[in-house]
């Protein structure tokens, strides 16, 4: 086949025209819409059901006072004070408050005994936190009580006497965001790899499908196997990220929605980067799996070509739930430079914060450049085999030189 026949379309034409093949047979599949659509379902349903019978309920411990308005007041105070605070509630007698910790109904029923302390009736034990908050009640009533006999008014002192206060000077204070950053993170990570590993598969497929049904064979008259390959690369490439695209939005929509999630600026972040860090993952592996496709002519033996490709896409998300774990790891952080392992955990660093300006710029190149190499070879690769039919081309003769 000439190159003269073969250049009949402008590089750029071809591409584009390849790209927009493929784009359109992936979104006009009624499976395409209908797996979408169950997936925005389960994204946003699962969310509003977490935040309906997973979170949102008032998990305060119940504590119920007997007979005496002066202690159910003390221990809301001390609760408050002692930053556990308490759902407390009056009851009629202490027996209703026996029955009441029987059925579950209350935690603690506290009825105040003559000497001026009380009895507590719980199911089997006191939490430590909610006995110091009763003793400390306790403590405040019967000082409240001593002042009083000795003529001092307990509301005039507690007024005149300056508030001591505890200011606490951490080190390495804690994030209150962490749980929801993790939680981001995961999630992150395991869309990412299934983005990758779906769509690079749906490249091979294709490729294969082409190859076996010598649909290539037509193609290649008019298009380069260069042009072709990217085209499928790019056509493919953007379903995959309008795809991950709807699944952000909704997700975050549906989050901030149900208030499970209040790192907003965050989340918006991550989800850009996961953007950003899913177009260069997918070209890495996209073009490899590609090349892999075409060098066979049946699905049944892609697992030959591809099964390399399937290790280190494990092994990507093997070290990114290791970096999830253990984010000060030496070797993780090392490995974050290196290609393709940015694409899955420089998400992550952004997610918690500790990726710089500078790391994210590097990675970013380096992750270019490989993608640039990569191109060259799966193409080789590519133009080599994707014509030849039969057997599983060898791998010797597809890098070989001519």
């Amino acid at each position: 086949m000439s190159d003269s026949i073969r250049t009949t379309l402008p590089a750029h034409r071809a591409v584009a025209l390849v790209a927009r093949r493929e784009f359109r047979v992936q979104v006009v599949k009624k499976s395409f819409w209908i797996s979408n659509a169950i997936m925005l379902l389960v994204i946003a349903g699962g969310m509003v059901a977490f935040s309906v019978f997973g979170g949102s309920g008032d998990d305060r411990p119940t504590v119920g006072v007997a007979g005496n308005a002066a202690l159910a007041t003390a221990v809301t105070t001390a609760g408050d004070r002692l930053g556990l605070p308490l759902d407390v509630r009056p009851l009629d007698s202490p027996q209703a408050g026996r029955d009441a910790v029987a059925a579950g109904d209350l935690d603690i029923a506290l009825t105040p005994d003559g000497a001026g302390g009380a009895v507590a009736v719980v199911d089997s034990e006191v939490r430590p936190a909610i006995g110091a908050v009763l003793d400390a009640a306790l403590a405040d009533r019967a000082t409240a009580t001593a002042l009083s006999g000795l003529g001092v008014d307990p509301a005039e002192l507690a007024a005149t006497t300056a508030p001591a206060t505890l200011t606490v000077d951490a080190l390495d204070p804690a994030d209150p965001e962490a749980a929801q950053r993790t939680a981001i993170s995961f999630v992150v990570l395991v869309v990412m790899f299934m983005q990758i590993m779906g769509f690079g598969l749906a490249v091979a497929m294709g490729v294969i499908e082409e190859k076996s049904s010598r649909v290539v064979e037509l193609l290649l008259a008019t298009i380069r196997p260069l042009h072709l390959l990217l085209g499928k690369v790019l056509g493919l490439g953007a379903v995959g990220l309008v795809q991950l695209g709807l699944y952000g939005v909704v997700g975050i929509t549906a989050g901030t929605a149900t208030g499970l999630l209040t790192v907003t600026g965050t989340a918006v972040g991550v989800f850009g980067a996961a953007l950003g860090w899913f177009v260069l993952g997918y070209a890495f592996f996209a073009v490899l799996y590609a090349a892999a496709g075409s060098m066979v002519s049946r699905q049944e033996d892609m697992n030959s070509t591809t099964g390399p490709l399937m290790m280190l896409l494990f092994a990507m998300y093997g070290i990114a739930f290791w970096y999830i774990g253990s984010p000060d790891n030496t070797v993780v952080n090392v490995l974050a430079w290196i290609p393709p392992f940015p694409a899955m955990l420089m998400p992550l660093k952004i997610a918690d914060g500790s990726a710089t300006l500078v790391q994210i710029g590097g990675t970013v190149v380096l992750m270019l450049l490989a993608v640039a190499v990569l191109a060259r070879i799966g193409a080789r690769i590519y133009e080599r085999s994707v014509l030849r039919i039969g057997a599983t081309v060898p791998w010797r003769e597809v890098l070989g030189r001519r």
